[in-house]
């Protein structure tokens, strides 16, 4: 233990013992011999002699705000980045942290209200099903409907309609960039959008797209139940994690390069989607236009709490900071923190129309524009023309990818 006791210092006032100073600061001695091998929190002076650490009192700020860091569950790593800016730096660090933390418990808490829903109408099933001899007094089912499974689809009884998707993507380097680093893919089983950034940023949403190809996640017609699609896509969003990390390794930074990746993968009546970052998803059903998925984002976590409205947000003069994303693993750091993309179910009609773009399209765009082009195209191939098109005419500032897919009856 170091002994207590005072000793003079180049500080604000008299430097005091470790002891002293976890009574200032609220944290313990081990903590702040931690915080201190970790670089977090260094002593003002180190006795040359006996080892025994100094504190000015004018360090407890900093101190408690280290433990008040920690009462929010933030990483060492990243406390390391946040004690080392100035108040204003530290504060958008902060927000931008919390915003994530509140887009992954929202993700989770929709996963939690889909099993909720899903087990719910599976013992409503279950209480409805009559026993051998038709004692417990239940009804059967009449007609040839077939059963409706939990996202509202027609299974597979003698009424069964069977559905398809009938798609297309475009991508477009844009009127102001001299590379392209977004990518889409359309076809009869994934639709996916992947916006790149960084040194490695095409590498990296080429990856994220090839590792949610049919044969990576094991597509097959109507083989997958809802519990299971669930987990194909846990699987598949940890693919792509790991493609992009393998794709930008070689990267001088890689955890600066990395994509957005909104996707849907479809198995002959569910659509699974698999979302992360600031592309979308949207939905045309009955003449509208619904966004179906939350963007990681700075702005967007201004929005949801109240400190900027959306008009404010369109002339937003902050850089478009993502709070998510699939990124390389940082070398410095002791511990990579991983971003999980959120994944879900939707509920499938026959004649929806699904929009899935970078934000190439849907930042330059408002979505007036986007339901009128939406609405108006014959087809997916005319959609996504005319979509990339009113980017262009909207000054093309940024690459553009969109993939534009149809539900329709076989």
């Amino acid at each position: 233990m170091e002994r207590e006791g005072r000793a003079g210092g180049a500080g604000s006032g008299e430097l005091v013992t470790i002891g002293e100073f976890a009574r200032l600061s609220r944290l313990s001695a081990k903590a702040l011999r931690r915080y201190d091998e970790l670089g977090l929190l260094r002593p003002a002076l180190v006795d040359p002699v006996n080892g025994y650490r100094y504190y000015d009192p004018a360090q407890a700020e900093g101190a408690r705000l280290v433990a008040w860091l920690r009462r929010i569950g933030m990483p060492l790593s990243r406390i390391g980045r946040v004690v080392a800016l100035d108040a204003g730096a530290a504060a958008v660090e902060i927000r931008a942290y919390w915003a994530r933390v509140e887009a992954e418990t929202a993700a989770r808490r929709d996963l939690a209200m889909y099993l909720v829903d899903h087990l719910s109408a599976k013992g409503r099933a279950m209480s409805r099903i009559p026993d051998s001899t038709g004692s417990n007094g239940s009804r059967g089912s009449s007609g040839s409907r077939g059963n409706t499974d939990s996202t509202g689809n027609t299974g597979s009884g003698a009424g069964a309609v069977p559905l398809a998707i009938r798609c297309a993507a475009l991508t477009d380097t844009g009127a102001v960039r001299t590379t392209n680093q977004d990518a889409a893919f359309a076809g009869p089983r994934l639709l996916a959008v992947a916006d790149g950034f960084g040194e490695g940023g095409s590498e990296a949403s080429a990856a994220a797209i090839d590792a949610l190809q049919p044969s990576a996640w094991g597509a097959r017609e109507g083989a997958l139940s809802a519990a299971d699609l669930l987990n194909a896509l846990e699987d598949t969003a940890d693919s792509a994690s790991r493609a992009v990390r393998d794709a930008v390794a070689s990267c001088a930074a890689p955890d600066g390069s990395g994509t957005t990746l909104t996707a849907m993968l479809w198995t002959g009546s569910r659509l699974g989607l698999v979302h992360i970052g600031d592309s979308r998803a949207y939905l045309l059903r009955g003449g509208e236009l619904f966004r179906i998925t939350h963007d990681h984002s700075l702005v967007q976590s201004m929005i949801d709490d109240g400190s900027l409205s959306r008009e404010e947000a369109a002339s937003h003069p902050g850089p478009a900071l993502l709070l998510k994303a699939l990124v390389g693993e940082a070398r410095s750091a002791p511990v990579a923190v991983a971003s999980r993309p959120d994944v879900g179910l939707r509920e499938v009609m026959a004649g929806d129309r699904y929009l899935l773009c970078s934000d190439g399209l849907s930042a330059v765009v408002d979505e007036a524009e986007l339901r009128a082009a939406v609405i108006a195209a014959e087809d997916p191939e005319g959609a996504v023309r005319r979509l990339v098109g009113l980017a262009r005419e909207a000054g093309g500032p940024d690459n553009v990818a969109c993939v534009v897919a149809d539900v329709v009856e076989e």
